[in-house]
């Protein structure tokens, strides 16, 4: 992305999104969270553009989980917890492994739009997540960390 990236400290996985481009028919970018294997697929932006990526996931990623049902509250307070977006080196092999299964998964896969993409992602099982699914993981730990 055009950017030095730089060691992070431990963080919550939660708060924590693995970033790749992704080559289907035109270049993708996917974001996968660490704790859940939650995905996004975004399209449209070029790798100069990191404000642009960063402005264009939040919206994406509100946009996704308000369309899986996901409470508003829920969704803002995730976001203000999770704070300002950085980028980090990664030597998380399992994640980096889950998102090279996702690229798998794509080959020959075409969607309309990156959102279907995303949750067609989202509904396969993954090992690491024990053999859940990301959406259903992702929901049940805003909904337990969250609830009133």
């Amino acid at each position: 992305m055009k950017v030095t990236p730089f060691e992070l400290n431990d963080e919550n996985s939660l708060f924590s999104w693995h970033v790749n481009i992704l080559q289907l028919r035109k270049k993708h970018i996917i974001f996968v969270n660490d704790f859940s294997r939650l995905c996004i697929i975004i399209d449209g932006i070029r790798s100069g553009q990191l404000v642009k990526l960063q402005q264009k996931f939040v919206t994406e990623f509100k946009g996704y989980l308000k369309l899986q049902g996901v409470e508003n509250s829920h969704i803002d307070q995730y976001l203000l917890e999770a704070g300002e977006i950085v980028i980090g080196k990664t030597t998380d092999r399992s994640v980096l492994g889950t998102m090279k299964e996702m690229s798998l998964y794509c080959e020959g896969v075409e969607f309309d739009h990156a959102i279907d993409l995303s949750v067609w992602l989202n509904r396969l099982i993954y090992r690491p997540i024990d053999y859940e699914k990301p959406i259903q993981v992702f929901m049940k730990t805003l909904k337990e960390r969250y609830a009133k």
